[in-house]
């Protein structure tokens, strides 16, 4: 499959040690990535520049909801785009399901798809973490009017189209509720994907404690 007219979009924030086998692997299927480095204090921009990815600078730390919005705003400037996958930097995602999602884009009369790591039994998360997402979903579900099964789920595609009506404002780790807001508050036509998180030990150190998932509640409650 031609994937010339897709960009994944990678927020990227000292990832040194890895970004550059995330960017290969995933240029043997998206021949566009942009990764928007987040005020990095390794080498983070430059491995991934050297991987192959173009890649975008914030000269601080702003977030990685900032980070998506300017990952989202490079894309809808490229007129050959026709959809943008946002993909995370530490190896937690697969390209395969990337590409299954956008195949899908290309084929139903939708605008995005979601992925979901409780559609299917592949992701294997601690009970804690698992019965803290539920908490999230049942928090989204219930304020968004978005019906899913996996709210804070990084692995999204989108048409161009689509992705011009979202606006990120959360620029910490409450965008990802956001986004799920502003799909339900366009009307965005959306369905949900299984996919597969890829749990290493090192994407758990890097990744959300289950206090910041908490958090993320609380902010979005409060704002």
């Amino acid at each position: 499959m031609d994937n010339s007219d897709t960009w994944l979009v990678v927020p990227l924030y000292n990832e040194s040690s890895v970004i550059f086998d995330v960017v290969s692997e995933a240029l043997l299927t998206f021949p566009k990535i942009v990764c928007v480095d987040d005020g990095s204090t390794d080498s983070s921009a430059e491995r991934a520049e050297q991987a192959g990815a173009y890649v975008v600078r914030h000269p601080i730390n702003l977030g990685q909801g900032a980070a998506l919005q300017t990952g989202f705003d490079y894309v809808i400037r490229d007129s050959t785009a026709r959809f943008a996958v946002t993909f995370d930097s530490d190896g937690q995602h697969l390209t395969a399901d990337a590409a299954r999602m956008v195949e899908r884009l290309r084929n139903e009369d939708l605008d995005v798809i979601l992925g979901s790591r409780f559609l299917d039994n592949r992701t294997s998360a601690s009970p804690m973490k698992r019965a803290v997402l539920k908490l999230a979903i049942k928090f989204t579900n219930l304020t968004t009017g978005v019906r899913l099964s996996d709210a804070h789920n990084g692995l999204r595609a989108f048409t161009v189209e689509g992705l011009a009506r979202i606006r990120i404002r959360q620029n910490r780790m409450a965008h990802a509720s956001e986004i799920v807001a502003q799909i339900g508050r366009t009307r965005l036509r959306y369905a949900e994907e299984p996919v597969h998180i890829v749990y290493t030990d090192y994407s758990r150190s890097k990744g959300q404690s289950l206090w910041n998932s908490v958090n993320i509640l609380v902010e979005l409650i409060l704002k």
